[in-house]
């Protein structure tokens, strides 16, 4: 897929990320957008940062699937870290933060990989919660990340939806 000004914005797909209409954003698709849409909302909304443009960079024709590869394994990673934070934090009495913290630094870590901004966020305040011992703010904290998780989850996988759509429309031309 050809690149393409990164300047200039789609105003139906910029709506339809910010919860508007399908239709308009996928027939907005074939003016190439995408990038744009990526650039001005996932970024300029907080979901992401720069790190998934360098990953984006880093795809190419021997490897078109790379940067939903990543993301993918990152989910499944992070699936995996939630379930350890979960059962350690069941032991409320006894929590152990320095364990917490542990898992939780793991998840920034991975987070980061793919420039999940808003997640690395709720990270970090976990962390914070942890070195103060409040338990209650990582539980309340923690619930948070997985909002933000499952919502750039979301927007992520529709993206490559579209992305995937834009090609065919692409190649087809």
């Amino acid at each position: 897929m050809e690149m393409r000004n990164e300047s200039t914005y789609s105003a139906p797909l910029l709506g339809w990320l910010k919860g508007g209409d399908v239709t308009a954003a996928w027939r907005d698709i074939g003016e190439g957008s995408i990038g744009d849409c990526r650039k001005s909302s996932f970024m300029r909304r907080g979901y992401l940062d720069d790190q998934f443009i360098q990953l984006e960079h880093l795809q190419d024709e021997a490897n078109p699937n790379f940067v939903e590869e990543v993301v993918r394994l990152f989910y499944s990673d992070s699936v995996r870290l939630i379930q350890n934070i979960e059962l350690a934090m069941i032991n409320k009495p006894n929590v152990d933060f320095g364990k917490l913290d542990a898992y939780m630094h793991q998840f920034k870590g991975s987070s980061s990989s793919i420039g999940a901004m808003k997640v690395m966020k709720e990270c970090s305040k976990f962390r914070e919660y942890c070195y103060a011992g409040n338990i209650e703010g990582c539980i309340k904290t923690f619930q948070l990340l997985k909002q933000e998780h499952a919502t750039l989850r979301r927007k992520l996988e529709t993206y490559f939806q579209l992305v995937k759509q834009a090609g065919v429309v692409a190649e087809s031309a």
